[in-house]
C-alpha cells in the first residue's frame, strides 16, 4: 500500500474543475480506476513523499505516545477506529495532517485501526504487535498502556546508547583531529632534524616510519567506524517501519548486536502471542500474527515454521520446540500438555529474553567503552612514543653542537 497524490479534472456545469486528492492504494493504476469510477480524469499521479520535518515529527516517540493516548481516551465512548478518525478530523496542523493522511485513507476505505496505524509507518513492529494482539483480543484500550510502556522503554535504551556513543565519539574525534592536523607538522619536524650518524639515522627513520603508519591506521579506523555508525543510525531512522533492508542485514551479522536484536524480537513477539492467547484468539491466527511482530527474519521464520508444523497435525508443544530457542526454553515448551499453559510459558520466555536483551545492552555499552579506551591508549601511547623520538633527535643535535664546540 502506498499514499498517492493525484491531480484530477472533473466536468462540472460551469466547466472543468481541477482538484488535488490523496489516495491510499497499492498501485497508481488503482488510483486511475477509482478516479474513473467517480467520473474524473487523472492529470498527474505521484507517490507522496514526506518532507524531512515531517519524517522527524513522525519518528518522534513523544508524538507517537500522544497519538496512542488520544485513541485510548476517545475509545472509551466509541470504537478505536472512530476515535482515530476523530483525532484526524480534529487535527489543524498541516504537517500532522500530511502524516495522518494514510491512516485517514485506510479508514475511509473500510480498513481496521491496526491497518490504519501500519499505514502511518511511524511505529516499530514490536509496538504494532502489542496493539494488534490487543485488538484481536478485543482489548485494544487495555493494550495501549503496554504499547506506550514499550515505546518509552525503547526510548530510554536508545538514549542510553546514543548518549554513550556521543560521549565516546567526542573523545575519539578530538584525538583524531589532533592526530590528523598535527601529524604532518610533527613528522616534518622529525625528518628535518634527523640524526647524522648512519646507524642512528637508520634506526631513527624506522621509528618515524612506524609512528607515521600507526597514526595513519588510527585515523583510518576511526574515520571508517564513524562513517559506518553515522550511516547505520541514519539508515535505521529513515527506514523505520520497514521489515528488512541491507543495513539491517549487515548489523544483524555483528555477533553481539545480532543476538541483542534477536532477543528483543522474541520478547516482543512472544509477549504479543501470550496476549492474543489470553484473549482467546485462535492459535493459528496467533502464530501468524506473531511472525509479523518483528523485523528479525530469524524470529519471524520461527513462528512461520511453527505454524506450518501445527497445520500438519503436530502438537503445539512440539511445533514450538525448535531453534533458535535455547535448550531450557525448548524443554519448557516441549512439556506443554494444556493450551491454558501456553500463554504463561510464552510470557515467561518473553521475560527471560527481555532480561537477556538488557544484559546484552549493558555489555555492548561496556565493550564500546573498552574499545574506545584501547583506541585512546594507542593514540596517547603513540604521542608519548613521539616524545621519545623527539628526545633522540634533540640528543643528536646537542651531541653535534657539543662536538662542534670542542
Amino acid at each position: 500500500m502506498q499514499q498517492w497524490v493525484a491531480e484530477i479534472a472533473y466536468d462540472t456545469t460551469s466547466g472543468p474543475r481541477k482538484v488535488t486528492e490523496s489516495f491510499y492504494l497499492p498501485t497508481a493504476e488503482d488510483v486511475r480506476n477509482i478516479v474513473a469510477k467517480n467520473g474524473g480524469h487523472v492529470l498527474s499521479i505521484r507517490a507522496h513523499e514526506r518532507s524531512p520535518l515531517e519524517r522527524l515529527l513522525a519518528r518522534s516517540t513523544w508524538w507517537q505516545v500522544q497519538l496512542l493516548r488520544g485513541i485510548q481516551f476517545r475509545s472509551t465512548a466509541s470504537s478505536p477506529g472512530v476515535a482515530l478518525w476523530r483525532i484526524i478530523q480534529a487535527e489543524t496542523n498541516p504537517m500532522r495532517q500530511n502524516i495522518l493522511a494514510p491512516a485517514q485513507e485506510a479508514l475511509a476505505r473500510g480498513m481496521g485501526i491496526i491497518d490504519a496505524l501500519k499505514a502511518l509507518r511511524i511505529f516499530d513492529h514490536g509496538t504494532l504487535a502489542i496493539l494488534a494482539a490487543s485488538e484481536k483480543a478485543n482489548k485494544l484500550q487495555e493494550g495501549i498502556p503496554h504499547a506506550i510502556h514499550s515505546i518509552t522503554q525503547k526510548r530510554k535504551n536508545t538514549r542510553a546508547i546514543m548518549g554513550t556513543m556521543a560521549w565516546l565519539g567526542f573523545d575519539v574525534i578530538t584525538i583524531v583531529q589532533s592526530l590528523f592536523w598535527g601529524k604532518g607538522m610533527v613528522l616534518n619536524w622529525f625528518r628535518g632534524n634527523a640524526p647524522t650518524e648512519p646507524e642512528e639515522l637508520e634506526h631513527y627513520l624506522r621509528i618515524v616510519g612506524n609512528l607515521e603508519l600507526t597514526w595513519n591506521v588510527l585515523i583510518v579506523i576511526a574515520t571508517g567506524c564513524g562513517l559506518f555508525m553515522t550511516w547505520t543510525i541514519f539508515s535505521f531512522w529513515i527506514n523505520k517501519g520497514k521489515t528488512d533492508w541491507p543495513t539491517a542485514r549487515i548489523v544483524r551479522k555483528i555477533p553481539l548486536i545480532g543476538a541483542y536484536l534477536r532477543d528483543l524480537g522474541f520478547a516482543d513477539s512472544m509477549m504479543a502471542a501470550a496476549r492474543m492467547l489470553r484473549g482467546l484468539v485462535p492459535i493459528g491466527d496467533t502464530l501468524k500474527q506473531s511472525s509479523e511482530a518483528t523485523t528479525v527474519p530469524e524470529v519471524s521464520e520461527y513462528w512461520t515454521e511453527s505454524n506450518k508444523e501445527l497445520e500438519r497435525g503436530v502438537l503445539l508443544g512440539a511445533a514450538l520446540d525448535r531453534k533458535p530457542l535455547s535448550r531450557s526454553e525448548r524443554l519448557e515448551l516441549a512439556s506443554l500438555s494444556d493450551l491454558a499453559q501456553v500463554a504463561t510459558v510464552l510470557e515467561s520466555v518473553a521475560e527471560m529474553r527481555s532480561a537477556a536483551a538488557k544484559t546484552k545492552h549493558a555489555l555492548i555499552v561496556w565493550i564500546a567503552f573498552g574499545l574506545t579506551g584501547v583506541f585512546l591508549a594507542l593514540a596517547f601511547g603513540s604521542a608519548i612514543y613521539a616524545l621519545t623520538v623527539m628526545n633522540m633527535s634533540l640528543d643528536s643535535m646537542m651531541g653535534g653542537l657539543m662536538s662542534g664546540a670542542i
